[in-house]
């Protein structure tokens, strides 16, 4: 009984992404590793997360966009709005503290996702055409507030620059942000009624429904959640990368879809995992980092995304079919 439990045991950990992602880990860190023995230092493995920590951050966003049914393709345009509206206000109060730049990002963030998902749920718009509508629009209104200008390093103030950079038990306050958003998000989707009618919403809309969910407001809840975490990610990137540029983040919708398709999440909706979205950000972190050391361009990089995501939803296509026959077989059984 015990080998068989022990057997079983292993054949789930072996079908979840969580397991494949760090196997898959594992077996590209050492050709990497052993053409570049620095590639596994410490200061490299940090500045890897580092990098990473802002995607981690919005792809938690799309998670629960994509997990409800839907896609947010106007992440990258709220962060470049959020981050230029940071950095204004920043360039006009340099004595402002950046906790309530944080708290300014993360606000106009909110209302930037609210109606997102309000056109969604109440306007009965899909979510690709409406973010898609978005994107743009959103973009337009950063060009129009900053009248086509940046908000360069010096304009910026030596606290918020560092901000990100400074650290607390030697690892930084970026990191710190994010560990506590995959922590925060982890728990409210695993242990809330939220988090389950989320699950409920993409699972099956229908009986969903029929146990007193209520679709609006779960829809409007998971762009409130997308538009609030590109708002802080964009007060961030202003101050990691110190500049407020008109173009930031562009394309970053396709990395944060990168990270949750690898991290198991399934684009019908109603399957996934924050450990996996977090999983797939670094694996990302790493192939992204890894292509200068294997002597690649950097214009590979968005080639690779392309096929790491269409890799991805092949074999979790595959891995929808099996379940589905079993089911089936399982009935007829």
């Amino acid at each position: 009984m015990a080998e068989r439990s022990k057997m079983t045991f292993i054949r789930r950990a072996m079908v979840r992404r969580e397991f494949t992602l760090v196997a898959l880990l594992v077996i590209m860190l050492v050709p990497i590793t052993l053409r570049s023995p620095q590639f596994l230092s410490v200061a490299n493995i940090n500045r890897i997360l580092n990098d990473m920590a802002i995607l981690a951050i919005v792809a938690i966003g799309q998670f629960f966009v994509i997990l409800c049914g839907g896609i947010d393709l106007s992440v990258g345009s709220i962060i470049a709005f959020t981050g230029m509206v940071c950095g204004m206000v920043n360039e006009s109060h340099p004595s402002i503290s950046p906790f309530v730049l944080l708290a300014l990002g993360i606000g106009v963030g909110l209302l930037m996702g609210l109606f997102n998902g309000v056109l969604v749920a109440y306007g009965k718009i899909p979510p690709i055409i409406t973010t898609l509508g978005t994107v743009n629009i959103y973009r337009g209104m950063t060009f129009l507030l900053s009248g086509g200008s940046w908000v360069t390093a010096h304009e910026l103030s030596v606290a918020y620059i560092a901000f990100p950079r400074n650290t607390f038990l030697k690892i930084s306050y970026l990191l710190w942000i994010a560990f506590a958003i995959i922590g925060l998000f982890y728990y409210i989707g695993r242990y809330t009624r939220t988090g389950r009618e989320v699950y409920a919403i993409g699972g099956n809309p229908t009986a969903a429904k029929f146990v007193g969910v209520n679709e609006n407001k779960i829809r409007v809840v998971v762009f409130v959640i997308s538009g609030t975490l590109c708002g802080l990610a964009g007060a961030l990137w202003t101050a990691r990368y110190a500049s407020a540029v008109n173009e930031m983040a562009t394309g970053f919708e396709m990395q944060t879809v990168a990270a949750c398709v690898l991290g198991g999440v399934n684009f019908s909706g109603g399957a996934g995992g924050i450990i996996g979205v977090a999983l797939g950000t670094l694996f990302l972190g790493i192939v992204t980092n890894a292509l200068p050391v294997v002597y690649l361009s950097v214009f590979w990089q968005t080639f690779v995304q392309g096929l790491i995501i269409l890799i991805a939803l092949a074999l979790n296509t595959i891995s929808d079919q099996r379940k589905s026959r079993r089911v089936l077989q399982e009935r007829r059984g």
